[in-house]
């Protein structure tokens, strides 16, 4: 078997290649900077991703190494308009953690490691052409050799500058947002500091002010700082930073030690499909928004895990070529929703208008006051509402959802080594028959139902692919046939 190309060594295509690597699928990981990244970057790991990681076998080394982070509370000055309790997010991790992006690659990195995969840095992919069986790719080496290879596959997890996508000449639509943004990686203290296990969220009449707290006693603090400008800003100093924590959040917090200062500015912008034959794009090379929510990361992330079964399913010959036609319209949904959320979170943050602001401010009082919306909001963060009800491989009353992991009745479906469905059914006997007709798609023993009346699979990546009645199995072969190999 070939090796399949990934071009990008950030936490996307990190994650692409441990699950390959899991998969027994041969993967090469090339990335032109010669470093791993040193920033923290993006900082929150959430509730659904930690789930996937349960399947590719290294939440315990993130756990381990991150802040749990226990809800997220908006002010208007000294007033609080408002908290959500992360503790409401219907899963084992009902919390966001806090990790730097910089200690994301490194524990990946070292997950791939111990599975016989590595990184290689300096190599540049200059060019590739697409052929019915196959992609013919050009590498250059830091020291100028070219290399040709062949791969059944190439992905494109190299970011907003993906040089894949360009050379697929995909549009990637959108715009900018129109403030500049200051940065900044510090230690936050004093008798005014929030607490140091939660995001604190400033809505001023000048622009939002936020601090994100991050492991070993430092925060991330973002905030606007006006409209964007043509010529790019210096970089802010610990004074500027200082005075804009005074003036948005009270004088009673202090900043030092800063690692970090920088300004940005926020682009939303995606792609309208994620494949192109046999080359496809993951994370932000397919779709970049604004940090509000912190998902960037992870639904990047959750692309690759969503490729990574159906490749290797394919690759093994143990599935049809047509499964992979369901990345692209299950992840393209995902990311408008997403895309769609960040932008209205920070339209709404950014409102300039004083009579706007104080509607806003009122409403979000009013709102983060009712149950219901508190739960819907840490449903969307922490992602375990995200579903593919409308996905091709998505049949029956109630497919396309999330399976909760306390109905797992084992390891989580699509643990271990082979990317197989997981039946779950009251009738053992019926099921063992099933999962023998289609060996290389169904794992051989079903496990118990968790509603006697149904029969469920439960793709690789814990979301439900068929949901029917119990004794409907010439429903299910028909589902499996679809699938399964020539």
């Amino acid at each position: 078997m070939r090796e399949v190309l990934i071009v990008g060594a950030g936490p996307v295509g990190l994650t692409l290649a441990c699950e390959l690597a899991r998969y027994r699928v041969g993967v090469r990981l090339i990335d032109r900077s010669p470093h791993a990244t040193q920033t923290s970057k993006a900082l929150v790991v959430w509730s659904r991703t930690l789930e996937l990681m349960d399947r590719m076998g290294c939440t315990a080394a993130f756990l381990a190494a991150g802040l749990r982070a226990r809800g997220v509370t908006l002010r208007s000055g000294s007033r609080v308009l408002g908290h959500v309790d992360f503790s409401g997010i219907a899963s084992p991790y009902a919390f966001g953690l806090m990790i730097p992006q910089c200690e994301t690659e490194r524990l990946l990195t070292e997950h791939l490691r111990s599975l016989g995969g590595a990184i290689e840095r300096g190599i540049e992919l200059v060019a590739f052409s697409r052929g019915v069986d196959a992609v013919e790719a050009e590498l250059r080496h830091v020291d100028g050799r070219v290399e040709r290879v062949t791969t059944p596959f190439l992905i494109g997890c190299d970011g907003a500058h993906s040089a894949v996508r360009h050379r697929l000449d995909l549009p990637f639509g959108g715009s900018a947002q129109g403030d500049e943004w200051l940065l900044a990686d510090i230690r936050v203290d004093g008798a005014g500091a929030p607490p140091g296990d939660e995001v604190s969220v400033y809505l001023h009449r000048d622009g939002p002010f936020v601090i994100f707290p991050i492991p070993g006693g430092r925060a991330r603090v973002v905030a606007t700082i006006g409209c964007a400008e043509d010529r790019p800003r210096p970089d802010p100093t610990l004074a500027e930073v200082q005075a804009l924590v005074r003036a948005r959040a009270g004088p009673g917090i202090r900043v030092s030690d800063p690692v970090w200062l920088s300004h940005f500015r926020i682009h939303e912008r995606k792609v309208s499909e994620y494949r192109r034959g046999r080359v496809f794009l993951a994370g932000d090379a397919a779709h970049i928004h604004s940090p509000a929510g912190g998902q960037g990361m992870n639904t990047g992330m959750q692309d690759a895990v969503n490729l990574a079964w159906k490749l290797a399913a394919v690759l093994r010959a143990e599935a049809a070529p047509a499964l992979l036609d369901s990345y692209s319209p299950e992840r393209n949904a995902v990311g408008e929703t997403v895309l769609r959320n960040a932008g209205r979170l920070t339209a709404m943050a950014t409102l300039t208008h004083p009579l706007a602001q104080v509607l806003r401010n009122g409403a979000l009082r009013a709102l983060l006051g009712l149950g219901a919306v508190r739960a819907g909001m840490v449903t969307t963060m922490s992602e375990i509402g995200i579903g593919y009800p409308a996905s091709p491989l998505s049949a029956g009353r109630g497919a396309g959802r999330r399976w909760p992991p306390e109905r797992a009745a084992g390891p989580p479906p699509g643990a271990g080594t082979d990317p197989r469905f997981v039946l779950y059914t009251a009738d053992a006997a019926g099921g063992a028959a099933l999962a023998a007709r289609f060996p290389t798609l169904v794992e051989p023993l079903p496990r118990p139902a968790p509603e006697p009346g149904r029969l469920h699979l439960v793709r690789p990546d814990g979301y439900v692919g068929l949901a029917a009645q119990a004794d409907a199995w010439e429903e299910a072969g028909r589902y499996l046939c679809a699938l399964a190999p020539a």
